[in-house]
């Protein structure tokens, strides 16, 4: 009797990680399926949805179009190509910068075009694109204090305003050590910072700052060099998500063969000094 009851509970248990075993793997096809339908899912829908912060010229900024208040920028106009090319619209989230990689991980948006850096940091959360444009950063001070601050000795025990989460926050712990990083959301920010004397200086891409600038004069550029460790922007897009990578890879290899991003930089440049 009881060498039955054994031969059950055996016989029991078997059946059981049997089963366990047959749901994990399920659940692992499943998982598999997902991915590799991520795309068919995008063009099933119809749409793409994008992920920017757009205060950032020429790469994403807001614009009166014909009286409609429109985000532009040479960002946008690669995710339209990308959107082309997956025949699909393209919808865009405007946001704060640090949140963009929460949405792009909790499915809120499909891919990230804001001018982001693919840090190796970052690469550990999601995957990313070819890097399609490569800038220059810059140190950017009250126009009355270009002969006070002439080299990062002169800014030690200043506060720098950074963009927070971007790749500027370590440009100023490595280059600026004896400095005091304020991290904002957005770069309206930043300016709004130095601009109410909050701030000593703040660093942003030249690219960028050249824009801000122009629309406040009392600002200017510095001639403290930022040494050039910036790697250059790429398309974030959730990690695992190999088919749209390779999807967004071909846009790009298309556009850069066509020079089409070099057109997009220079339009978005001189969109961006129109009043």
């Amino acid at each position: 009797m009881k060498k039955c009851k054994f031969i059950l509970v055996i016989l029991s248990l078997i059946l059981i990680l049997s089963t366990g075993c047959s749901n994990s793997n399920g659940n692992a096809k499943e998982s598999s399926a997902e991915e590799l339908n991520a795309v068919e899912k995008i063009k099933a829908s119809g749409k793409i949805v994008l992920g920017t912060s757009a205060d950032f010229p020429p790469n994403e900024f807001h614009k009166n179009i014909n009286g409609v208040d429109t985000i532009v920028g040479y960002d946008i106009e690669i995710a339209k190509e990308i959107a082309k090319d997956l025949g699909v619209e393209l919808e865009i989230k405007d946001m704060r910068f640090d949140g963009l990689l929460a949405a792009l991980n909790t499915n809120k948006v499909d891919f990230v075009l804001a001018g982001m850096t693919p840090t190796e940091e970052r690469k550990q959360s999601v995957d990313f694109s070819k890097v399609y444009n490569y800038g220059e950063q810059c140190i950017v001070i009250k126009a009355e204090n270009k002969e006070k601050y002439t080299s990062n000795e002169d800014l030690a025990g200043k506060i720098i305003g950074v963009q927070k989460g971007a790749i500027q926050e370590k440009i100023a712990k490595n280059q600026l050590p004896d400095s005091t990083p304020k991290g904002l959301g957005k770069v309206t920010d930043l300016v709004l910072l130095i601009n109410n004397d909050k701030a000593d200086a703040i660093i942003i891409p030249k690219d960028v700052a050249i824009s801000y600038v122009k629309e406040n004069p009392q600002l200017a550029i510095s001639s403290i060099k930022v040494e050039n460790t910036y790697e250059g922007s790429a398309v974030a897009i959730k990690k695992g998500n190999t088919q749209l990578v390779n999807e967004i890879n071909k846009t790009i290899d298309r556009l850069v063969e066509k020079d089409m991003i070099k057109k997009f930089i220079a339009d978005a440049k001189a969109l961006a000094k129109e009043n």
